[in-house]
């Protein structure tokens, strides 16, 4: 025999193990079958470059998918770009010139959507997750990391005995945030909008560093900044369910996410942090469903938020009567006028929800009440929703 064999007994499972021992020559052999084998593993393709950002701002997306029929990346820009097919399986496909900005994108697979696996920048979702591309520009955008100084972003997590699930939120505290300060912060409470999470507004819409951005430019007063999650019917947002079209569902979820933010997240918040309680010092807002609940919540609870904001507001809704802005807001007339120190309705010229908008701020008008208005180039995408809270936020608590 070429090798010696020994038996041993297994200390851990009482099994007989055979133990082979090679001699010299039979190791060195091993080693030459080895090294002859590294050729094969060399040969493997290696891993496609996606997204490449090239200097004259054109972006290259790739995705080995040599079995796939069609393969196209959707652009947050509402492009849907067609990729093409090398020879070896490789689909590949170079953007026009973008402008500097932050961008959400998928590839569309034979009708599948496929995040970039070489792209680890995600776009956090509870129904359709994607992946985000950085396209820096000369001038930083408020919203990139730079050298200036930044606040910090602390994660809550409670029992809520209003809706009777656990649940999460984040808090945003300034650069220098002093919690021994005699002066208390005053508070935006920051809403997503369907299927994001708590998360959304800080890992996709950075929030935190568009503060940061602002208070250093001295554009925006040192403000705490809280995102909770804004859904009072738990698993709201699932996927095959129409929950957001039927509107007791949505009523139902839109009371109790007021009534959690109200009695639970509201009253922590100011147990926790040096921030006041003074309606002057609150304000609220959102995005999409997190703009319905800012101007539900916000305008039918005036004696305690002052300001109000909505970015692409969603369909408003009081049981089967969406849109019924009489029976939304029975209590809203000319005589509010005084106390609302904002009200700030902003969407994109190309959202398909801006009609709705326009309905909202005639009727709103109607009452005597004269909202400050904003239309942004864009759709309904986070593109639109950064540049609508770097507007709103300087405008707050002056």
């Amino acid at each position: 025999m070429d090798g010696l064999r020994s038996r041993s007994e297994s200390l851990y499972t009482g099994v007989s193990m055979k133990t082979t021992v090679l001699r010299p020559s039979c190791f060195a052999a091993l080693v030459v079958a080895m090294f002859a084998a590294l050729p094969v593993f060399s040969q493997q393709p290696l891993a496609p470059v996606s997204p490449e950002v090239h200097p004259d701002h054109t972006v290259t997306f790739r995705l080995l998918m040599p079995n796939a029929q069609k393969v196209s990346v959707k652009l947050e820009t509402a492009q849907n770009l067609p990729l093409t097919k090398d020879a070896e399986g490789l689909w590949s496909v170079t953007t026009p010139v973008l402008e500097p900005d932050l961008y959400g994108y998928v590839f569309d697979v034979d009708g599948t959507l496929v995040v970039d696996p070489q792209n680890t920048s995600y776009k956090s979702n509870l129904l359709s997750p994607s992946n985000l591309l950085d396209v820096p520009g000369d001038v930083p955008q408020p919203w990139d990391r730079t050298d200036i100084p930044h606040g910090e972003l602390h994660h809550h997590f409670y029992h809520s005995a209003v809706i009777g699930d656990d649940r999460d939120y984040f808090v945003y505290t300034p650069p220098g945030f002093d919690a021994r300060a005699k002066t208390k912060y005053p508070v935006l409470y920051l809403l997503h909008g369907f299927s994001d999470d708590a998360s959304g507004w800080s890992e996709v819409g950075k929030a935190n560093f568009i503060l940061d951005s602002l208070i250093a430019q001295g554009k925006a007063k040192p403000m705490l900044v809280v995102m909770t999650l804004g859904y009072g019917v738990p698993n709201y947002a699932s996927h095959n369910s129409h929950n957001f079209d039927d509107p007791e569902l949505t009523q139902h979820n839109v009371d109790k996410f007021r009534d959690a933010l109200l009695t639970e997240v509201i009253p922590q918040v100011e147990r926790s942090y040096k921030v006041s309680s003074d309606r002057k010092d609150r304000a609220i807002a959102g995005l999409s469903m997190g703009g319905s609940e800012s101007l539900y919540t916000g305008l039918n609870n005036l004696d305690k938020f002052a300001w109000i904001g909505s970015f692409s507001m969603g369909g408003l809704t009081n049981g089967v009567a969406r849109d019924n802005y009489s029976q939304i807001f029975p209590a809203l007339s000319a005589k509010d006028a005084d106390r609302i120190k904002l009200l700030w309705i902003a969407c994109g010229t190309s959202d398909h929800l801006l009609d709705s908008n326009h309905k909202f701020i005639a009727w709103v008008n109607a009452q005597g009440i004269k909202p400050t208005t904003i239309e942004t180039p864009g759709a309904h995408t986070w593109m639109v929703w950064r540049r609508n809270l770097t507007t709103f936020a300087p405008l707050l608590f002056r």
